[in-house]
């Protein structure tokens, strides 16, 4: 029996009729994002993957997160023009950066998250704008990036030796999939 948890993610507008900023589409991804974030996170320990600390749970669902700003900034390529596409990822990455340090300060105290967070985006479009994405979605070496940066932030302890593979095989394709359908909604 599978254990998972559901969120429901907001996949379009209420009211179609009326044209969306970048930041009002920005903001419906970064909120969207964080619950698929969190839900993954949350699936990992469903799994029996064994998490330590608050700071390790909130560590994957940052790389969770820029994982999806990657994904985002791919799938609007043909939509956006550069200008629009930039200022779109800024807004996400900013309104993102707010849900990290909100929930931060819950769980770890005061101090400053968005910092980190801004670096390790910055980090991580460098790593992963050396791999392939196509009209299929994220290659293998793209996936595996994911699933390398979640297992160093697991640890390769007994429990969590194999959480690469569940990243890479299940849960970053379930990503893929819910932000395909949540970005096609949102922006078109």
């Amino acid at each position: 029996m599978e254990n998972t948890l559901a969120f429901k993610i907001k996949t379009h507008w209420h009211k179609e009729e009326k044209d969306r900023s970048i930041d009002e589409i920005a903001g419906a991804i970064a909120f969207s994002s964080w619950r698929i974030a969190v839900e993954k996170a949350m699936n990992l320990h469903s799994e029996h993957f064994d998490f330590t600390s608050h700071q390790q749970r909130l560590g994957v669902i940052i790389e969770y997160l820029l994982f999806q700003t990657q994904i985002v900034d791919r799938l609007v390529h043909d939509n956006f023009d550069d200008e629009e596409r930039r200022d779109l990822i800024i807004s996400l990455v900013k309104r993102m950066a707010e849900h990290v340090q909100s929930n931060s300060v819950d769980m770890l105290g005061p101090d400053d998250y968005q910092t980190p967070f801004f670096e390790k985006f910055n980090l991580r479009s460098t790593e992963y704008a050396e791999l392939s994405f196509t009209d299929e979605g994220p290659s293998y070496p793209f996936m595996r990036h994911l699933g390398y940066e979640i297992q160093q932030i697991m640890g390769d302890e007994k429990e969590n030796r194999w959480v690469i593979d569940q990243v890479m095989d299940k849960d970053g394709v379930e990503v893929y999939s819910q932000l395909k359908r949540l970005v096609k909604n949102l922006t078109t």
